[in-house]
């Protein structure tokens, strides 16, 4: 661990340990469970590049929608650690990020955000808030970027999307899901970046052979799910070529109706992911 990091252990020996840099959460260990989130080997802990895996903050652009760095710029300047706790049966860590000079040459205004993570027995809950403290209306796109990590990506689906609309970032159009999405590790249907609008709060179960996660969302509108594949994987400098065979995102956003805040006012949107 490097002294910008924070290390959350809840009484029953769960723990997930968070970075400033990019108000990052690099692992999650439920308690008496192994690792469930994917970090890449080759990520780099420099500051200003994103790190690769875990959970990253994308705001307030998601991907290249935008005329912003790709998903933001939240993800690559340092946080702040506002508190961090243990209580009788979870631990718990507030991070910060404010505007500054920096931020404001990229997008002019003014602006909190908090990103709280409790960690307890078998559960992550991760809460993204914004406040708008400028004098203006602003508007944003966000996701919680959830790298899972996974042992064999040929016995993962994910069930919960059927009947919902998604957009195809790879074949640039729109299509409807018909059924729970089974991963074959099959050329095709790998290259796999969809973003399904108006998820809301129904809950996702994302299988693999005997486990099982529950992912839940609240204030995001819409899910992403990603896997580069092994062309695209090769392409990325801080993933091993094999490594998109190790993970699955599965990310609570708010991308197709961007969130409006007045001045003044605050949004909050949260992630839940549960082991059973």
């Amino acid at each position: 661990m490097s002294s910008s990091d924070c290390l959350l252990r809840a009484p029953d020996g769960a723990t997930a340990t968070m970075s400033l840099h990019g108000g990052h959460i690099l692992s999650w260990q439920p308690a008496g469970a192994p690792e469930q989130l994917y970090l890449s080997p080759r990520s780099e802990f420099v500051p200003g590049k994103p790190i690769r895996g875990g959970v990253p903050v994308c705001f307030p652009q998601f991907a290249e929608r935008g005329p912003l760095p790709k998903h933001g710029f939240a993800r690559t300047l340092p946080w702040e650690l506002v508190s961090q706790e243990q209580g009788k049966d979870d631990a718990l860590a507030v991070l910060r990020l404010r505007d500054s000079d920096e931020t404001r040459k990229l997008w002019p205004h003014a602006f909190e955000l908090e990103l709280s993570v409790r960690v307890s027995g078998r559960s992550l809950d991760v809460e993204l808030a914004c406040e708008n403290i400028g004098d203006a209306p602003l508007q944003f796109t966000a996701a919680l970027h959830t790298y899972l990590r996974v042992a064999d990506l040929d016995a993962v689906s994910v069930e919960g999307l059927a009947g919902l609309r998604y957009f195809d970032s790879v074949k640039q159009a729109e299509a409807l899901q018909r059924m729970d999405l089974l991963l074959t590790g099959e050329k095709g249907v790998l290259d796999l970046d969809r973003i399904y609008f108006g998820v809301k709060e129904r809950p996702l179960l994302v299988a693999e052979d005997r486990r099982q996660l529950v992912i839940t969302q609240q204030g995001f509108d819409d899910a992403v799910v990603w896997n580069p594949g092994p062309e695209r994987c090769a392409q990325l400098a801080d993933m091993p070529p094999d490594g998109w065979s190790e993970m699955l995102c599965v990310e609570a956003a708010s991308i197709g109706r961007p969130i409006e805040l007045q001045a003044g006012e605050s949004w909050v949107g949260r992630q839940s992911l549960a082991l059973l």
